[in-house]
């Protein structure tokens, strides 16, 4: 974004720092072999009865983590956030996250019913 179509109001720094534009097709760097396997569970208690898909044990930075959620977040349409080193999506994905997770070269497993 040029600094005329900012939407910058006022500011007191002399730069505005640029947004750097995510691309979804970037791919994420390769798995390291012991860090293949993933935890995928549905959970329902504490949110009001709602569905939330966690996956657990990625092991990745916090710029990999957002890049890799965005990612996932497109595939299935749906929101989701990072909360404790897992990932949460709104509903339940579990079979689509794991088919997913499959096409990436993670090793997913079910976890609970």
């Amino acid at each position: 974004m040029t600094h005329e179509h900012s939407k910058l109001v006022y500011s007191t720094d002399s730069s505005i720092p640029e947004k750097k534009n995510f691309n979804a097709n970037e791919k994420i760097s390769p798995i390291k072999s012991g860090h293949r396997e993933v935890i995928i569970r549905l959970e329902r208690k504490g949110r009001g009865g709602k569905a939330v898909t966690l996956v657990e044990c990625l092991m990745m930075n916090k710029s990999s983590k957002m890049k890799f959620l965005k990612q996932l977040k497109v595939k299935l349409g749906t929101g989701g956030t990072i909360k404790d080193n897992s990932f949460e999506f709104q509903g339940d994905h579990c079979d689509r996250l794991t088919a997913e997770l499959k096409k990436m070269g993670y090793k997913p497993k079910r976890s609970g019913g």
